[in-house]
């Protein structure tokens, strides 16, 4: 097709991708080619706006490295992440769910951990937390055997690929649920973190002006054949940020019950104040999947320069 004027261009493109031969792909570049090319004349976007937009799109890519994904904060930061997982899950989108994020920092190499253990493997001062999780079906039946990955912050608010001072695996561990469909462990209460803004996703929440926070959680992600894996977090209601998420993943049905103990409890070897989190999974039939991991390596050894 010769192009005679700005119309006919969205006219070839369409022409063009209509030539695919995979049905859901071409169904996806029809519809992406008809909203983009729509965005650009609702918004007049101008050469110089475009040319910004490239770059940012080619500095994302620059930052993303293998202790970093900015494509991954982008996403949560625009809601997208969030968007998905909510059209995804609960009756496709319909009705309540317990799913959410997976977020960047989820090893796929966790240790295999026994009910009633400790995460930390490292010095990791802060108030304890004992949570008791018990896995069900769509019935209400135990599930035996779910392997239940579990991972957090430190209350420095950072993961231990993020932190040179971590031991390995510190605050992480996996877990198999009982003919109860239950495990336990022990732990510390995670904090709120600030995510990181030294790239394009930084220069997206000043130009919006919110602040960088993520509220205090943690992560979950439960996995048995027969059932659809369940990536979920656990949100702390007590933390300042908890209805301003700057990655908005933030839903009623995961603000969960930490209940603050004033008392010390020996037999947990838990000092005062500590917390204590019960906390049910329910899994939907479906596929069981493990994501890829979004980023691959730890942060380096040597400690930040000042």
């Amino acid at each position: 097709m010769i192009i005679e004027n700005q119309a006919m261009v969205t006219d070839a493109v369409l022409q063009a991708v209509g030539r695919t031969e995979d049905r859901r792909l071409r169904e996806i570049l029809l519809s992406l080619v008809r909203h983009l090319h729509g965005f650009v004349r609702d918004v007049r976007l101008t050469e110089r706006e475009f040319q910004e937009a490239v770059r940012i799109v080619a500095a994302m890519g620059q930052k993303t490295t293998e202790s970093h994904n900015e494509v991954v904060l982008m996403a949560g930061s625009l809601g997208l992440s969030s968007l998905i997982c909510l059209l995804n899950n609960g009756d496709a989108g319909q009705t309540e769910t317990q799913a959410n994020l997976l977020g960047p920092f989820w090893r796929d190499d966790q240790p295999l951990t026994p009910s009633g253990e400790t995460l930390v493997r490292s010095p990791t001062p802060g108030p304890g937390l004992m949570v008791r999780v018990s896995i069900e079906d769509a019935n209400g039946v135990p599930v035996e055997g779910a392997e239940v990955d579990v991972w957090h912050s430190s209350p420095e608010g950072l993961y231990e690929n993020q932190d040179h001072k971590q031991a390995e695996m510190n605050l992480r561990g996996r877990f198999v649920s009982d003919q109860t469909g239950r495990f336990e462990f022990r732990t510390v209460k995670p904090a709120g973190y600030p995510i990181p803004i030294d790239g394009p996703v930084g220069e997206l929440v000043r130009a919006t002006r919110r602040h960088n926070y993520r509220p205090a959680h943690l992560h979950f992600m439960v996995y048995k054949p027969g059932f659809k894996t369940l990536i979920s977090q656990i949100y702390s209601p007590d933390d300042r940020h908890i209805d301003s998420d700057v990655q908005f993943g933030v839903t009623r049905a995961l603000i969960g019950n930490y209940v603050r103990h004033d008392e010390p409890s020996p037999e947990m070897k838990l000092e005062a104040p500590w917390y204590s989190l019960d906390q049910k999974f329910r899994l939907e039939r479906g596929e069981a999947r493990r994501p890829l991991a979004p980023i691959r390596a730890k942060v380096s050894d040597a400690p930040p320069r000042a």
